[in-house]
């Protein structure tokens, strides 16, 4: 059997054990009286205090709780205290869990836990961190030579992203926001392939991840932001004073309209590929059909296929588009 046959069978073995997770997810459900699918989609895309991987305690993951209040101060245990042995909710000590929210007695807590998409973060880090490490180190040991191992697979890619995204947005200056820009499409990138593995947690389609990113962009855009691009937005060049007064709410409003829109981009796009993905495999469970479950196995297969590429052009567009606004901040008018 060739290389690639190997990768293909590789390949559809790891599919069919996602779709296996998930399928054994929703049957679970699908016993119980009143099989809400609601419930099964949220349960997999809202964010959670427990890591839920199969049925049963040993199949979940309880990440540590971490809280502060002014009547206890700084408190750490783990979350599996919130749960009986039938996995029903409880109180512990005072505390309890509501809709993914802690409240000691009533009243809201800070809290600073360890939920399952913030594990995602550090894992997605990590891995952000590993790759990368050994792709410039395999590109110190090379050189000269062809890139192998992970420096083959990750140099294309970085190239791509210098010569394709950063340099035609920013110009001669983008060496200084190549570093932020790289690691920013392979966090995103990352992040969603993660998110398309069985059991994984839904961290890119968080809004609370999506909006930090957009933060960090629009940080660096504004900081950077020569005169010419405060001059454009204040006192626009070339318009009667008149009209002036029309287009700096405007062009202020769109100060902040940037980062809103690479917040929801990001985040609607990842949600909403979950969600038709977990609509489709709970349709064998509502019709309980054989014949349905065959024909939404090969439209999952299908869309599946589709969202491993939205992963890359999603890490594409958010990059591209922060390129293109710290190019609007940082133009030099007189760089020929």
């Amino acid at each position: 059997m060739s290389v690639f046959s190997h990768k293909i069978t590789r390949f559809l073995l790891i599919v069919t054990l996602s779709f296996s997770s998930v399928f054994s997810f929703a049957a679970e459900a699908s016993e119980e009286p009143g099989f809400n699918v609601s419930e099964v989609i949220l349960h997999h895309v809202m964010d959670d205090h427990i890591w839920h991987f199969w049925d049963g305690h040993y199949g979940t993951l309880y990440l540590p709780v971490i809280v502060y209040s002014s009547e206890r101060g700084l408190e750490v245990f783990s979350s599996k205290n919130f749960y009986d042995e039938h996995h029903n909710v409880v109180t512990y000590n005072g505390y309890t869990l509501d809709h993914g929210h802690i409240y000691l007695n009533g009243s809201s807590v800070l809290d600073v836990s360890i939920t399952k998409n913030v594990a995602m973060l550090f894992i997605n880090a990590t891995l952000l961190i590993v790759l990368l490490l050994a792709a410039a180190k395999g590109a110190k040991q090379n050189v000269g030579k062809a890139p192998k191992g992970v420096q083959s697979f990750l140099e294309p890619i970085i190239l791509f992203v210098r010569d394709e995204i950063v340099k035609p947005n920013i110009g001669h200056h983008y060496e200084r926001y190549l570093p932020y820009l790289l690691t920013l499409f392979f966090f995103i990138l990352f992040g969603n392939l993660l998110g398309l593995l069985p059991g994984a947690g839904n961290m890119t389609g968080n809004i609370a991840v999506t909006m930090t990113l957009a933060l960090f962009t629009f940080i660096i855009t504004n900081v950077s932001g020569n005169k010419a691009y405060w001059s454009h937005i204040f006192w626009t060049p070339g318009v009667p004073l008149p009209l002036r007064l029309v287009i700096l709410p405007v062009e202020i409003v769109g100060i902040f309209t940037k980062p809103i829109s690479l917040t929801i981009r990001l985040f609607v796009a990842i949600t909403a590929g979950h969600i038709v993905l977990l609509s489709l495999i709970s349709l064998a469970f509502i019709f309980q059909s054989v014949l349905v479950g065959s024909i939404s196995s090969l439209i999952v297969l299908f869309i599946n296929l589709i969202e491993i590429l939205v992963a890359g052009i999603q890490a594409y567009v958010f990059t591209l588009f922060t390129a293109v606004y710290i190019g609007m901040a940082t133009a030099d008018h007189d760089h020929h």
